[in-house]
């Protein structure tokens, strides 16, 4: 098995990390091996190219040794990360799963938060021999839609801007929205981290200058879309997001719940997302390429047979009133 990475009491203050069953560097290639840093990002540590600093950085060792780029691993070996370890997840697992959580205002998507908030991983149901792996981020003031998955691989395909999946939210704006403030947004307006937009803006209520908006936008940025709307020297007084992707918020699901999807479902997810489906016994596979955009609201995507409320629908709850 080969050196296990110790971590004494004095040693406990080392940043957080991971541990993963691998191989020594320098092994043959082989059909049961892959590189490193595939694995690592299955598991959800973050992207190849992330993961490919850390190893040159040196903070990954391989059964005891500093591992380098090209470095393959099995199953039957252990990976440690900053010091610590973490399980390596098969290749092709039985199973993958996938919550959908309503967020409230006032909880962090951080595992722990240094001020005491409340975060999102304290509701959700506990995992054997694995973590669940969050799907993008909320601020602490937004609420609405978080997905969480088991699934390294497809957390990481449902956040990259190649999938093409956009998020939707609902958005209560305070001040005058005039017809020209509308079509700067659309168009783009220059932030401090560069120019943005909305792919689209629709209007769903509201009277004076409380008005209630659906906006569609393909990039994650940090607070983007209160960004956009100051930037047009408006207040964003509430903001949920209602979908991301394909998934919508399901109207029934309540702030602080969360519900999972079922297996029928996370495969037609997988397919839509540009992976291998999961296998499931006795269940066709459903496929289809990246959805293409949509208005705010429509469904994105082939609606798979089982109607789960969550997946591909086109919810009341898109055009509901706010308040």
């Amino acid at each position: 098995m080969g050196h296990l990475c110790a971590i004494s009491a004095e040693n406990s203050h080392l940043s957080y990390a991971y541990r993963i069953e691998a191989t020594s560097t320098g092994r043959p290639m082989s059909e049961d091996t892959e590189k490193l840093q595939k694995v690592l990002a299955r598991a959800g540590l973050g992207s190849r190219r992330a993961l490919e600093q850390w190893i040159a950085q040196g903070r990954v060792t391989v059964n005891g040794e500093r591992a380098e780029l090209g470095t393959r691993v099995r199953l039957s070996d252990v990976v440690c990360v900053d010091g610590r370890r973490v399980r390596l997840p098969p290749a092709h697992p039985a199973r993958s799963r996938v919550l959908l959580y309503h967020k409230p205002v006032g909880e962090v998507c951080t595992r722990r938060d240094p001020e005491g908030r409340p975060t999102v991983f304290a509701r959700l149901p506990r995992l054997k021999g694995g973590r669940w792996i969050p799907v993008g981020r909320l601020d602490v003031n937004t609420s609405g839609l978080l997905l969480f998955t088991d699934d390294g691989a497809l957390a990481h395909r449902l956040m990259h801007p190649s999938t093409g999946f956009d998020r939707e939210y609902a958005v209560r704006v305070f001040g005058e929205v005039t017809p020209e403030i509308l079509e700067r947004l659309r168009r783009g307006v220059m932030l401090d981290d560069g120019a943005a937009h909305f792919d689209d803006i629709v209007f769903v209520g509201g009277e004076g200058t409380n008005q209630w908006y659906h906006v569609a936008l393909s990039e994650g940025r940090k607070r983007e879309v209160r960004r956009l709307w100051e930037s047009q020297g408006l207040r964003v007084s509430r903001l949920i997001r209602v979908r991301y992707g394909p998934v919508q918020l399901p109207p029934h699901l309540r702030r602080g719940d969360w519900e999972e999807l079922p297996e029928s479902e996370v495969q037609w997810l997988r397919s839509v997302a540009g992976l291998a489906e999961a296998p499931q016994a006795g269940s066709a596979a459903r496929s289809g390429g990246a959805p293409a955009r949509s208005r705010p609201g429509e469904r994105r995507g082939e609606r798979p047979s089982s109607g789960t409320p969550g997946v591909g629908r086109r919810s009341k709850k898109s055009r509901r009133r706010y308040r």
